[in-house]
């Protein structure tokens, strides 16, 4: 597991770092506030940090603090270390937000107990928040994962102004399939036809197990045609594989409903939803095997939800 320290002392550092690499840790420093920060930002964030109260740019307390105002899931969990050893400041670190404190006259093996404490924290809460966001079957994001994340693009995409993509995807004939391998035959396709997924998308895009065999795909910042683009190439990808259910190859298809759009004030994410999926219905009722994009979303969908 590894873990960040923050510290802007050289030599209490490297005595950290000594010990914290012989009990199987990974290190990851930051000699500043900011560069705390920053690190924290990543999206492969150390789950557990060892934080200095005083440090240069942005000191101890208030890092945590900014921490724990972003609500992330799951949390990091923070031990808050000091020269001072007063009620009081135990208190503030604990206020703000910090699961550990320890005086920077510690020993070094009660560090090494509070660590072992805090990565079993962090474990758990992993493995809760896996049980939480994961479709148990494919792994993929679960449904209420999924729109949570179609939530944060489109705000992020609106703050930024650039285009957000989504797509609605459907197995063809997927009763077909249930009929004819039984329900452990379509968990089988389920479940290889998630994988195959996951691999043709980008690593920041994002695939959720919407229902049944129906799929949700947020693309953040393509441009508006390159959504079209995409399921265009998801779909061809899913034609052109071969898929195994009981030894036996069989041959699916997908149809796709396919929207991008620039947020506004007039479009919710749950327009988008709404747009993407009557769009994959015409691809339905067009034949199936094909992508319908939906165009003319404000005046189709803002004016219908008013």
């Amino acid at each position: 597991m590894r873990v960040l320290i923050a510290e802007d002392d050289g030599f209490s550092r490297r005595f950290l770092a000594h010990h914290i690499t012989q009990w199987g840790y990974e290190i990851v420093f930051a000699e500043t506030g900011h560069q705390a920060w920053d690190i924290l930002q990543s999206q492969d964030a150390p789950r557990l940090v060892l934080l200095n109260w005083m440090l240069p740019c942005i000191d101890g307390l208030e890092l945590c603090k900014k921490v724990r105002l972003q609500q992330r899931s799951p949390s990091t969990y923070i031990i808050m270390f000091t020269s001072n050893c007063s009620t009081a400041d135990l208190v503030a670190a604990v206020n703000v937000g910090a699961d550990d404190f320890v005086t920077k006259s510690f020993d070094i093996r009660e560090l090494e107990v509070r660590l072992r404490a805090g990565k079993r924290i962090v474990e758990l809460e992993q493995a809760l928040w896996v049980l939480a966001t994961r479709d148990s079957l494919t792994k993929l994001w679960n449904r209420s994962a999924i729109l949570e994340t179609l939530d944060r693009e489109f705000a992020r995409a609106a703050r930024q102004g650039t285009f957000l993509g989504v797509v609605m995807a459907d197995i063809d004939h997927f009763k077909h399939i249930n009929d004819t391998y039984g329900h452990r035959g379509g968990d089988a396709l389920l479940t290889q036809l998630s994988q195959r997924l996951v691999r043709e998308l980008r690593k920041y895009d994002t695939v959720g197990r919407y229902g049944g065999e129906e799929f949700l795909i947020v693309l953040p910042q393509p441009l508006a045609a390159d959504t079209q683009v995409v399921a265009e190439r998801l779909r061809q990808v899913v034609t052109q594989t071969s898929f195994q259910i009981e030894r036996q190859t069989i041959p699916i298809t997908m149809s796709f409903g396919a929207v991008a759009v620039s947020p506004s004030q007039q479009i919710t994410p749950d327009i988008l939803v709404r747009a993407a999926d009557e769009a994959l219905y015409r691809a339905k009722a067009n034949g199936r095997n094909r992508v319908e994009f939906q165009s003319r979303l404000a005046e189709s969908f803002s004016a219908a939800s008013v």
